[in-house]
């Protein structure tokens, strides 16, 4: 009893690394110091990735002047090497030992470099050969996304496993960390194209190289520093495997470490954390559709780059507030049944701005607005399911997948975004856009507006439509897990 208490005070010790409440109960509730201390890391690493996923395509195409086509294959093939990382940091992250934690550790020592690689991929050197401008984008593309963002978000994603094992808290946490990514998406709305417009050298072109430069600095500099403040906000009590039978309580997320090969084929043998896998991609991909759509739409449909703010605000914004509330209707209903209203609410705002968005500016904000609440629903509750779908499945085989489940889900989310760039470009460049065309002032054929509305709303309300029903039909993780736990 002696000797548990004194390894109980050892674990306590790691406390001096952490700003978050003392307690190392993994079933108690977290104050909220701790719950926005997490928030934040995603507030970070998002402001980078929106501004990655809404201007870098633009800032090859209109700043570098390369074609739009052969970015958009770049970004497809980067996306096999995405993944492959992800798998392979999700076992670092599952062995990783370290007086942080196995996910804090891993934020704190790869923030620098991802600012750094993020500054590189915005600085494509003028004097290249087109060739070789080409060969320095698909490297620096992959060092950034496939080894530092993936450093980042897949034990960024862990950490909710890691943290608690309560499932309100852990629901609560992927609400919170929603809400602060939103929160990430409505500060670069709101700023990006303001600083890009002060730093330019055009007092005609805002997409100049100074311009990017600049403001990526501004950018870059502040993902560092609020990602150090979240590692040092938080805290991580769920310890898998041999420190989980020493925890007073035992952790429903414990279980034995086992090969990658057998951890493989415990997360497809999990038949929810597939479902969960497969709505993540769709959903980001979606979401890539309209980040970028929204520069597009206003550039080529709108013709008015001064309607960016509010059209992409206010999907952000309604994504934010409604985020507020998602917490009462998951204790309510549970989180997958706002999951699911959330994709029916979304799908009704693209459905309704391809009908009507072209009629008046209040009605592309009101269709905006619940494509925003959608997103925010299921967005709220999407790492809460997918921490209750690995501890579903730890339950039925015996086997610990956090690291591995969670990168699986993360690759599933980047390839939904790379291949949503991907398929964003194709069909531009299919439809005829030429992005040189702009500094000539001479306009785009009107395909292009047409390959905008099409990508920008009814792609999307297919897919969302798509993934409401699979859920609706498949889906009863929550049910099953009462069900396991009463019979504990």
């Amino acid at each position: 009893m002696q000797k548990t208490h004194q390894k109980k005070k050892g674990k306590g010790e790691r406390d001096m690394f952490s700003l978050a409440s003392k307690h190392n109960d993994p079933n108690a509730s977290l104050a909220w110091s701790e719950r926005i201390g997490y928030g934040t890391g995603g507030f970070a690493f998002n402001m980078i990735n929106g501004i990655i996923g809404s201007f870098l395509t633009i800032y090859f195409t209109s700043t570098v002047g390369l074609n739009a086509g052969i970015i958009a294959t770049i970004f497809a093939i980067s996306k096999v090497f995405d993944g492959i990382s992800d798998v392979i940091v999700g076992r670092m992250v599952d062995r990783t030992k370290s007086k942080l934690g196995k996910g804090r550790s891993w934020l704190l020592r790869m923030c620098i470099p991802f600012g750094i690689t993020t500054m590189l991929l915005f600085f494509v050197p003028q004097n290249f050969p087109e060739m070789a401008q080409y060969v320095y984008i698909f490297l620096m593309y992959n060092i950034v996304n496939a080894v530092c963002l993936t450093g980042m978000l897949v034990p960024y994603y862990s950490m909710i496993s890691l943290m608690t094992a309560n499932p309100y808290e852990r629901g609560f946490l992927g609400n919170i960390q929603q809400i602060f990514q939103t929160l990430g998406n409505v500060v670069v709305n709101s700023t990006f194209v303001t600083l890009l417009g002060i730093f330019t050298s055009s007092t005609e072109n805002i997409y100049t190289q100074r311009a990017f430069t600049i403001t990526m600095l501004i950018y870059c500099i502040a993902m560092i520093v609020i990602t150090i403040f979240s590692v040092f906000s938080t805290k991580e009590r769920v310890h898998s495997a041999e420190s989980a039978e020493e925890d007073t309580q035992k952790s429903a997320s414990a279980g034995r470490e086992a090969g990658t090969w057998e951890t493989v084929k415990a997360l497809f043998k999990n038949k929810y954390w597939v479902i969960v896998t497969v709505a993540s991609f769709v959903v980001f991909f979606v979401i890539i559709m309209y980040a970028m759509g929204n520069v597009y739409y206003c550039q080529y449909v709108l013709y008015d780059m001064g309607q960016y703010s509010w059209v992409s605000n206010s999907i952000s914004i309604a994504q934010f507030a409604v985020m507020f509330v998602t917490p009462a209707f998951m204790k309510k209903f549970g989180k997958t049944a706002v999951y699911e209203a959330g994709m029916v609410v979304m799908g009704l705002g693209f459905l309704g701005f391809a009908v009507l968005g072209g009629s008046s500016t209040i009605v592309m904000i009101i269709c905006n607005v619940l494509k925003g609440c959608g997103v925010g629903m299921a967005g709220g509750m999407a790492l809460g399911m997918v921490a209750d779908t690995i501890t579903y499945g730890t339950k039925k085989t015996g086997i610990d997948t956090v690291g591995l489940g969670n990168a699986g889900v993360s690759a599933a989310q980047k390839i939904g975004l790379g291949l949503g760039t991907a398929v964003f470009g194709w069909v531009l460049n299919g439809a005829g856009y030429d992005g040189s065309l702009d500094a000539q002032g001479i306009a785009q054929p009107e395909s292009v507006s047409t390959a905008i509305n099409f990508l920008y709303n009814w792609l999307p309300f297919i897919m969302v439509i798509a993934i409401f029903v699979l859920m609706v039909i498949l889906y009863h993780c929550e049910r099953d897990l009462k069900k396991m736990e009463a019979a504990e």
